[in-house]
């Protein structure tokens, strides 16, 4: 509550909270849009492997072309302009930035990324839930034992769910789920970067004049992006994700409290504590009405008689026992809102979020019958879906997660539905970030 008033102080001295982003794509694009408006925080590099597109950023932002000309980080801090680079290793090695965000969405750039600025003692602000839900459990531990701080970004759903799940702890009540909306339908989960418009309503004419990555797309309609999100709130919340996967059942803000309960208490949650998605489509395409769509939510229950007759005195939406009650915010506008954990971590030392365990997993399944030879193609491919199960059912099928799914060839067959293993897969790249999962895996009880 008092974050703009710590900046005015740190603005005040002289001393702006410095800044590095690597990644100049849409994410990245709304920090910049918000923080050239913020005195006291000081961007002071962008790194993107294509200068180009960091360069369209600020223009489509609105920055003055002077404000990101400096030539060198040097020059930057004596201006107060922004450098941009084309590789992020002299960013995460310059000493007075203190703050990196890893926006790229690539999951092993982001694992590395994150421990760069972890040993070079820099606050991460991991916007990359494809590496946070790969390793990190591990990456946080890390930033911990260097006293630095791993946080997810405020502004993306799962870090607003996290602030959700402590308020009802914070006020004592009995957690029951946390979720967010999205537009789902069953049918969706075999789309396919060439079927992905279709889903939206998009001509081939429309989506020429765009700027639109089709598997990026793809990876939200098939419900990929939801395994990802919610497996990260699992690890960062301790909350569980269901035993078989998300239900995504269809749920609008008047039902959250009545759905998203225990089967015993006449909901559809197997049982409580766990995280699921709230459906804006009937499994016949219908809208659902009033649904939460772009939004995030929790259920909880009252502890005792008094707190449940509360609820109904002070208008909290409640199933028809009124003990479930359900809070909610309709709307998230991801990196708009990112400056608030810049400023948390920074100037409070508090993450908006972070992952303290290894709880819930996003793991490969097979979209179609595979063969062996092909080349698994990652998220929002032609070739698999990710699935949010818990942690412990993915060590136990040595399950493949969705951030090592990428470029790489299949051994056996695999049949549509099917979790991937390691046994199924030729794992030959990338072995720094594959062994630093595995050995993540090995601290609760796998080699």
């Amino acid at each position: 509550m008092n974050l703009s008033s710590l900046l005015a102080r740190r603005a005040a001295s002289g001393r702006p909270v410095r800044v590095g982003i690597i990644g100049a794509g849409k994410f990245g694009s709304m920090i910049l849009a918000q923080a050239q408006r913020i005195e006291g925080l000081h961007i002071v590099a962008v790194a993107d492997l294509e200068p180009a597109r960091a360069r369209a950023s600020f223009k489509r932002v609105h920055w003055p072309e002077e404000r990101y000309a400096a030539a060198s980080m040097p020059e930057a801090l004596k201006s107060g302009a922004t450098c941009i680079l084309g590789d992020s290793a002299a960013l995460l090695a310059f000493p007075e930035i203190e703050c990196v965000i890893e926006a790229t969405g690539h999951p092993i750039a982001g694992v590395r990324h994150a421990l760069g600025a972890i040993e070079h003692g820099k606050h991460i602000i991991m916007v990359n839930v494809e590496a946070d839900v790969l390793c990190g459990p591990l990456l946080a531990a890390r930033a911990r034992a260097k006293g630095v701080i791993y946080s997810m970004a405020y502004g993306d759903q799962p870090a607003i769910m996290c602030e959700l799940v402590d308020w009802v702890r914070a006020c004592g009540f009995e957690l029951t789920s946390a979720g967010k909306g999205m537009n789902f339908e069953p049918r969706y989960r075999y789309s396919t970067p060439d079927t992905v418009w279709g889903f939206f309503g998009w001509s081939a004419e429309e989506v020429a004049k765009g700027d639109f990555n089709p598997k990026m797309y793809n990876s939200f309609t098939d419900g990929t992006k939801a395994a990802i999100e919610m497996a990260a709130v699992a690890n960062g919340t301790g909350l569980d994700c269901p035993d078989d996967g998300l239900a995504f059942p269809p749920a609008g803000v008047h039902d959250l409290a009545s759905v998203f309960k225990p089967v015993a208490d006449g909901g559809r949650l197997p049982r409580s504590g766990l995280v699921d998605i709230a459906a804006s489509q009937e499994p016949d395409g219908r809208e659902v009405f009033n649904n939460i769509r772009f939004g995030v939510f929790v259920t909880f229950k009252a502890r005792d008689e008094y707190a449940r007759a509360c609820f109904g005195q002070y208008g909290l939406k409640t199933d028809p026992s009124g003990w479930y009650g359900s809070m909610w915010r309709p709307f998230h506008m991801i990196g708009l809102e990112t400056s608030i954990s810049i400023l948390s971590v920074t100037l409070r030392g508090e993450a908006t979020g972070s992952p303290m365990e290894f709880r819930g997993d996003a793991v490969a399944t097979a979209k179609r019958d595979l063969k062996p030879g092909e080349m698994l193609d990652g998220e929002g491919g032609f070739t698999v879906w990710a699935n949010a199960i818990p942690a412990a059912r993915s060590l136990a099928l040595r399950a493949l997660p969705i951030g090592l799914a990428h470029n790489v060839r299949l051994k056996r067959p695999v049949a549509r539905d099917t979790v991937v293993s390691y046994d199924d897969v030729e794992l030959v790249n990338d072995l720094d970030v594959v062994n630093l999962r595995r050995e993540m895996e090995a601290q609760i009880g796998r080699a």
